[in-house]
């Protein structure tokens, strides 16, 4: 039946499996894990691809799940991804199937990915006679962090993959629809620290101290010119300061202050330029206003690049499979660590809209109600990207 109808099969499929999905969903909703503590998860996930009759292997990259389905011919290896973990995030829903822990929870969808990608597990696995190939299932924590997509490459989870594809849900495009962006999707992100070292003393008398306080506070006004004056303005980038810490009460000049940033770009240039800029800037602060200043700057993960020798292939078998063509979109400066796969084999990331009627639902809040329907929508166009790739 799959090779002459295999959109009517593979919806055939993923609406026979849907129910138990959104259960799998709800259950790992109830229980969220933060990064690298998805034990219960993986746990889950593990079982669920040993009743499927899915080879794997667990505690890759720490909780790491990876499978592998062997296709009935020779050919490449694709890599599909879903993350698994949670936000430290006190849920506010109100759902019968909230958290159940305490100032955590799943409010980017994980959950909904892990599910999604157990279904399309299910579906590739009767279809793997009709493969040319091997389909790699990767369930990987910590992607909250940025740090769990290296763990798990560290464990041999990218070796041998010839081509990835990730995938997102967006509570900003209505359930039923697919979206793309060309090149550069989403941002490099790096981390700095700097400590300001002054010399404390009475609000009084600033003359007999060394005030750190106003030499962080002219750091951050001078950080603000290296996006508008040192990077071409074709070429997006964002340097936010997220914390600032530093005294103790009205009176008193602080010995310290410890501030904390990112910095996001989608051009390697610009992204040179930001954390060199940055570091001459703490440089010259501490010139002049007589602190010492400690910069430690850390490169997360490169920008996420979707190659098009997998997102045209990709496009076409979301098209034929749902019947509507994935809308193009516009870059974001938030960062996915997927990025970490996509730099070692040509990749691409498909954006699943979760967004429910009537509601006006975002990534990272408290509220967050992904429409549950995506899960089966996404198991489709996976399911039909991967089979149409692997043909």
């Amino acid at each position: 039946m799959i090779a002459n109808d295999p959109q009517r099969a593979i919806r055939a499929a993923a609406a026979a499996i849907a129910p138990r999905l959104v259960e799998l969903r709800r259950d790992i909703h109830r229980v969220p894990e933060l990064a690298f503590q998805e034990t219960r998860t993986a746990g889950i996930v593990a079982a669920e691809l040993a009743r499927l009759g899915i080879a794997h292997r667990t505690g890759v990259g720490v909780t790491g799940v990876v499978g592998e389905i062997a296709g009935g011919r020779p050919g490449p290896t694709l890599l599909i991804r879903a993350d698994m973990d949670a936000l430290p995030i006190h849920e506010e829903t109100g759902l019968p199937f909230a958290s159940g822990v305490d100032g955590q929870m799943h409010a980017c969808g994980h959950d909904i990915h892990t599910a999604t990608l157990l279904g399309v597990a299910a579906v590739l696995k009767d279809l793997a006679p009709q493969i040319a190939g091997t389909v790699r299932l990767v369930f990987q924590p910590a992607e909250e962090v940025l740090e769990g997509a290296a763990a798990m490459i560290a464990d041999g989870a990218a070796d041998g993959a010839d081509m990835a594809i990730g995938f997102h849900n967006h509570p900003d495009m209505p359930v039923g629809s697919f979206g793309f962006v060309r090149g550069a999707c989403l941002a490099a992100s790096d981390r700095f620290d700097l400590v300001v070292q002054g010399k404390s003393g009475h609000a009084a008398h600033p003359y007999a101290a060394v005030d750190p306080i106003v030499a962080a506070a002219n750091f951050i006004a001078q950080a603000q010119t290296v996006v508008s004056r040192e990077i071409r303005p074709l070429h997006p980038a964002v340097v936010t300061v997220g914390m600032v810490q530093g005294g103790t009460t009205y009176n008193i000049i602080p010995e310290r202050v410890h501030l904390k940033g990112t910095v996001r770009t989608l051009h390697a240039d610009a992204r040179d330029t930001a954390e060199a800029a940055l570091k001459r800037l703490a440089e010259g602060i501490a010139l002049g206003m007589r602190v010492k200043c400690t910069m430690t700057y850390a490169r997360k993960v490169p920008p996420l690049v979707n190659d098009d020798r997998v997102l045209e292939p990709v496009l076409a078998a979301v098209a034929r499979q749902m019947g509507v063509a994935p809308e193009e979109g516009e870059p974001s400066m938030g960062a996915e660590d997927f990025a970490e796969f996509a730099a070692r084999a040509p990749a691409f990331q498909l954006r699943i809209g979760s967004g429910a009627p009537g509601r006006d639902d975002r990534l990272h809040n408290a509220f967050y109600q992904p429409d549950e329907r995506c899960i089966e929508l996404g198991v489709q166009a996976l399911s039909r990207a991967a089979l149409d790739i692997l043909a």
